[in-house]
């Protein structure tokens, strides 16, 4: 199984390969890869990645994540050269994160972090006070907004 590391890698490469403003912060990186996550359970039934994601105050977060790229502040962060993927994804997934990436990618961190605040994943577990986003209420969610 890949992690999120490992999507949030791939969303990397794909954002330092496209022409045009595609800077990724670690604000912008934690909400395409909820996404990624939330679409990928709506599809499949099944996470992408094992990770949990948080209902932290700017947002949804998977801590693991948000630690490992913390030190780039909010400045973009570009691909890691040495990393190694844990996991090859199937052509379906990969297809996933570049859909993703294409529709999500193109706006602002900020506006982002604004549409998860809207959502019922977000809202449900913030307001509840939960440590986490459920992934069931991430693939309800989701589901409703496929096409």
């Amino acid at each position: 199984m890949a992690t999120a590391r490992d999507v949030a890698e791939y969303i990397l490469r794909l954002a330092d390969t496209e022409v045009g403003d595609n800077d990724v912060t670690n604000l912008k990186l934690q909400k395409l890869v909820y996404y990624v996550q939330g679409f990928h359970l709506a599809l499949h039934d099944e996470p992408l990645f094992p990770e949990t994601i948080a209902p932290w105050q700017y947002g949804p977060v998977v801590p693991e994540l948000y630690h490992a790229f913390k030190e780039n502040g909010s400045f973009p962060i570009s691909p890691t050269e040495e990393y190694q993927f844990s996991a090859e994804f199937t052509k379906e997934q990969e297809d996933l994160i570049r859909e993703v990436f294409n529709v999500y990618g193109q706006f602002s961190a900020w506006k982002l972090r604004d549409m998860t605040h809207q959502e019922s994943p977000w809202i449900e577990a913030n307001d509840g006070g939960k440590a986490e986003i459920s992934q069931d209420s991430m693939k309800d969610f989701f589901k409703q907004h496929i096409n």
